[in-house]
């Protein structure tokens, strides 16, 4: 699969004319996330202040509406003008959307979320427990959505309040390249409905196998674990939520038909993981009936996530037909991110989580621009967590190149 690449640039040594290390490309960053903020709604304004302070967004990303706060969901034709304003004063660089707020979570008969990055499209409307239109996105090797599927997904970085909100973004800060040693939790429950992503449960945990450890269990609900990286389930209401300890960059969701209802369902609201502890969930806001499609596929979330993705990326990269599906959380939260560090000079450690086999290619280049030439390669990349150390010669200097 083709990799794209993202610059580190590391301190030079007084002993080494050390190069600048390129690492593989697998997530996005800061600089290529828009920041939307309601001015006309005080907690809206104050969410985002926060993000853009905790996580760097370039002012020029910062995107300023107005509109009336306070209601679930907006007309069509007043969503088309507010998405054609947020449209026109996006950068061009930009990749993807956090929204700063919780309500309106719904967009006519779509989602806000979906509404954002597609455009609003009655195709992505199911009538009668009917289909929708796919996602480009879904399981896709892109690492530019805009680019590559003329896309920019969203999320909402919902919360009731600012409290709630700081401790939900310092969540998805706290996660980046934390490499936690959680483990997966996929609950087939007594309500078949509602389970119908069960029947990939266990082809996820042997395809997975090393990459997570993934518990694949027939029980209603989840107690008293303190290990919780992702849980995936199937219930109106998820009992036991205050038992368990969601680490930092948790994903978790249950399918029923309105938890994307963020502020008024009469199912558990999504918000309820964030609550919790998750640092992102999803859920429906209209009847979507139980088409698995329509939810989150954990096979694929976990694949993506264990590859360095975000969560906005590896959520929605999860969903086969996410019309009708809102996607809540901390969008560039990212446990996974490739990370490098000098252990002597010259000589580094670079420490990954791969959800497959492979080897790494180092090539080298005077210049960012090439032509690289091959120095070597890794050797054999296990699944899950792995550390490799490699040394230079102490007269290399220029670009190297790590590559799939």
């Amino acid at each position: 699969m083709r990799r794209f690449f993202l610059l580190l640039l590391l301190a030079a040594s007084a002993a080494f004319a050390q190069p600048q290390i390129i690492l593989p490309r697998s997530g996005l960053t800061a600089d290529e996330l828009g920041l939307v903020v309601n001015e006309d709604d005080p907690l809206s304004r104050e969410i985002a202040a926060y993000y853009a302070r905790a996580r760097r967004i370039p002012e020029g990303n910062v995107i300023r509406v107005r509109f009336a706060p306070g209601r679930t969901a907006l007309a069509r034709e007043e969503f088309e003008r507010l998405r054609e304003e947020i449209v026109r004063a996006t950068p061009v660089h930009v990749q993807a959307y956090a929204v700063a707020w919780t309500a309106p979570y719904r967009a006519g008969c779509m989602s806000l979320t979906s509404a954002l990055a597609f455009g609003f499209d009655e195709r992505f409307c199911s009538k009668q427990c009917g289909t929708t239109a796919p996602s480009p996105y879904f399981n896709s090797p892109s690492l530019y959505p805009a680019r590559d599927h003329g896309l920019r997904p969203a999320m909402l970085l919902a919360a009731r309040d600012f409290a709630r909100a700081k401790a939900l973004i310092d969540r998805g800060v706290a996660a980046d390249g934390r490499f936690p040693a959680g483990r997966a939790y996929l609950l087939e429950t007594r309500d078949k409905a509602r389970s119908v992503r069960a029947a990939s449960f266990a082809q996820t945990a042997q395809e997975l196998t090393g990459v997570f450890p993934i518990a694949v269990l027939a029980q209603d609900a989840l107690e008293d674990r303190d290990d919780v990286l992702f849980y995936f389930t199937g219930m109106a209401q998820v009992a036991a939520l205050e038992t368990l300890t969601f680490l930092p960059g948790a994903l978790a969701d249950h399918l029923t038909s309105f938890g994307g209802q963020l502020t008024d369902s009469q199912q558990m609201s999504s918000l309820a993981w964030l609550e919790a502890g998750a640092t992102a969930s999803y859920g429906t806001v209209v009847e979507p009936c139980n088409h698995a499609q329509k939810f989150p596929l954990p096979a694929v979330a976990m694949f993506f996530y264990a590859a360095g993705a975000t969560a906005i990326e590896a959520y929605w990269k999860s969903v086969a037909w996410p019309g009708e599906g809102v996607f809540i959380g901390e969008p560039l939260a990212r446990p996974f991110a490739p990370a490098l560090q000098a252990v002597r000079p010259g000589a580094f450690e670079l420490r990954l989580q791969a959800p497959r086999e492979g080897r790494l290619r180092l090539t080298h280049a005077a210049s960012p621009m090439g032509p690289f030439r091959p120095l070597g390669e890794s050797p054999p990349i296990r699944r899950g967590v792995n550390r490799l150390r490699f040394a230079l010669p102490p007269q290399l200097d220029g670009f190297l190149r790590l590559q799939w």
